[in-house]
């Protein structure tokens, strides 16, 4: 229990420690994640923090309780241990319900919202913001788009599509909005999750016969955020509830974001009536990016981590590297911290140095068409066997070495090797890269092969 004086005295110290924390992780942060902490017991040294839900817990455990224990430790040294608790009910037990800082509302709508959303929805990251997004030429539409939605207080177009290749800013987006709408209105429900994650509520709803729970939870949402949709692709069950459940949000006119590495149009194995419902609002394309935009990414990034990178290495990283924002950002981080760990400058010469390996990968770019080419030669088959649907060993065989080539040696995601092999799901190109793997590690002979023609087409 907290006596009166010592719950007025950890009260103020609590309220001087949430202003901090906003000051130091943003208003989005500090809304979605910090505010709900609630004091529920401070003696003898030992503070106890309560949050509404165990996933709650857990984030906040994993991502900001290190920096909490050092403000409880600058406000008071006698501290000796801060410990983080869930409790489920309208007030925690012994608790103090600390009064936001100040221009900040009450939060318990907005822990409710909190409750419901954290069993479902995905983490976000903090740093996917719509301020720490670079726009450009190639993604401008996406962006204005995604805005419009997080800010729109009525739906402006149902859904939002947007597409396009790995590392190119989608996944960005969507934590963008999610992070927007949750900041300017925590009391709508927001839910942003992977296909896949969809996929394994359903099938785990199914299993345990709780189907009315799942689409109660599903169609009770505000904003329905859905990742990387490619992956219910070749999935009936899966795409017939999500159809139903696309329906049910539009008829009520509730918005609905969805993501995939293509347009609606050339997503194979989507039935015609999905993949018409996909593209009845507004589809966005991220092309990829331009020398000018990357060269505007790294200076940001290298403004983000505080380093002093020299113009002429940034120009160098943007002219190189030209496959993704993640690689180009990946990049960046390498040579700043190599240059902080071995104490040296950052400089053109030390950042090829640093870089060999990814230089060499993108001068030397491998394209699927040149990897089915020496394949189809080295087996004495036609290029045109590598798309056909004969499934004669002689064919499926080589095709598989392809696929997995493929895989190896491009940046390529698994739908869009599939794409290159006559329209063949991802799932097809899994078992395709399973089954070489597994011939390599029992047939030595077949081993060396696949390893010729990968040093073939390497050189």
């Amino acid at each position: 229990m907290l006596p009166g004086r010592d719950l007025g005295a950890a009260s103020a110290k609590w309220e001087r420690i949430q202003r901090h924390l906003r000051d130091e992780f943003g208003d989005a942060v500090f809304k979605s994640w910090l505010r709900p902490l609630t004091l529920g017991q401070a003696e003898g040294g030992e503070i106890v923090l309560f949050v509404p839900t165990r996933f709650m817990r857990d984030w906040v455990d994993r991502h900001y309780m290190d920096r909490i224990r050092r403000r409880w430790n600058e406000e008071d040294p006698a501290v000796r241990s801060v410990q983080i608790r869930v409790h489920r009910g309208k007030s925690p037990p012994s608790a103090v319900t600390s009064r936001t800082p100040a221009g900040e509302g009450a939060g318990a709508a907005e822990q409710s919202a909190a409750e419901g959303q954290a069993d479902i929805s995905a983490p976000l990251d903090p740093r996917l913001t719509f301020e720490n997004f670079v726009v450009g030429k190639s993604n401008e539409l996406a962006y204005a788009a995604a805005r419009r939605v997080a800010e729109a207080t009525t739906v402006p177009f149902n859904p939002l599509f947007l597409y396009g290749g790995v590392g190119l800013g989608k996944t960005h987006l969507m934590h963008a909005i999610t992070w927007h709408i949750r900041a300017r209105d925590p009391s709508r429900r927001v839910i942003y999750l992977s296909a896949e994650k969809f996929m394994y509520q359903f099938i785990r709803a199914l299993r345990y016969r709780n189907t009315m729970a799942f689409k109660d939870q599903f169609r009770s949402v505000d904003v329905l955020m859905i990742d990387d949709v490619q992956f219910i692709s070749g999935r009936e069950t899966t795409q017939e509830e999500f159809f139903h459940t696309f329906n049910a949000l539009v008829d009520q006119n509730r918005q609905i974001v969805i993501s995939a590495d293509k347009s609606p149009s050339d997503l194979e194995g989507m039935k015609e009536r999905m993949r018409s419902r996909l593209g009845w609002g507004l589809v966005a394309d991220i092309h990829q990016t331009d020398y000018e935009l990357r060269l505007s990414i790294l200076q940001a990034k290298a403004d983000h981590l505080e380093a002093s990178v020299p113009l002429k290495v940034l120009e160098f990283l943007a002219h190189k590297i030209v496959s993704n924002v993640r690689e180009l950002e990946g990049a960046l981080n390498r040579v700043v911290a190599h240059a902080t760990l071995v104490g040296r400058d950052i400089t053109l010469e030390a950042t090829q140095e640093v870089l060999h390996d990814l230089l060499r990968a993108n001068d030397r770019r491998v394209t699927i068409e040149e990897i089915q080419k020496r394949v189809a030669e080295h087996f004495n088959i036609r290029i045109a066997d590598m798309h056909s649907a004969r499934r004669a060993r002689a064919v499926a065989r080589p095709r598989q070495v392809a696929m997995y080539l493929a895989k190896q040696l491009t940046s390529r995601s698994l739908p869009e090797i599939g794409r290159k092999f006559g329209g063949r799901d991802h799932t097809t190109v899994m078992h395709a890269v399973r089954k070489v793997e597994e011939l390599r590690s029992g047939d030595s002979d077949f081993s060396e092969d696949v390893e010729l023609l990968r040093r073939m087409i390497e050189s």
